[in-house]
């Protein structure tokens, strides 16, 4: 049987490869959108395996509205990203400060 400090270890893992891509790639949106999803997702199986280890299922009902909002900031990122791309015709995030009214 897996114990929780494998859980645990893996949603480590998985969300300092998130805090790497931020700070390795700064120049690509979607790279950036992606690194931050990652990072939400491995909080939310630490809450999950915290909730199976604990016996109490409010962690992973506190899942399903953090999910929710990521769905839509997922959605949201990706309109912004598509309507920078049709303005700059470029995802680069060092262009955008042509935006600065």
């Amino acid at each position: 049987m897996v114990s929780l400090s494998w859980y645990l270890g893996v949603g480590a893992l998985l969300f300092a490869i998130g805090v790497v891509g931020i700070f390795l790639n700064r120049r690509n949106l979607i790279v950036l959108l992606m690194a931050i999803e990652l990072m939400l997702l491995a909080v939310n199986m630490n809450f999950v395996a915290f909730s199976h280890y604990l016996g109490d299922y409010h962690g992973q009902v506190f899942v399903f509205f953090i999910l929710t909002v990521a769905a839509a900031e997922a959605a949201i990122g990706l309109a912004i990203l598509v309507t920078l791309f049709r303005n700059l015709e470029t995802i680069n995030v060092d262009e955008l400060d042509r935006l600065k009214g």
